[in-house]
């Protein structure tokens, strides 16, 4: 199921979260600029996780939310 398809279901934010966060990891890679991955770091550091988990979760956060 891809993730458009889903959404024409009209998901619950749970369910939209799920399906986000479930599947296989693969590695990618992005360019972007020094300053904001310093300071994503940090702010990751605070929340008392990793770079990985905190991009992730701002993702999941985006994509399931405001359709």
């Amino acid at each position: 199921m891809k993730y458009s398809d889903l959404l024409s279901k009209s998901p619950s934010e749970t369910e939209i979260q799920r399906y986000l966060a479930d599947g296989n990891q693969t590695a990618i890679t992005i360019r972007i600029p020094k300053n904001l991955k310093e300071a994503a770091v940090e702010a990751a550091e605070l929340k008392g996780m990793s770079f990985s988990a905190y991009i992730r979760n701002c993702l999941i956060a985006d994509l399931s939310s405001g359709r």
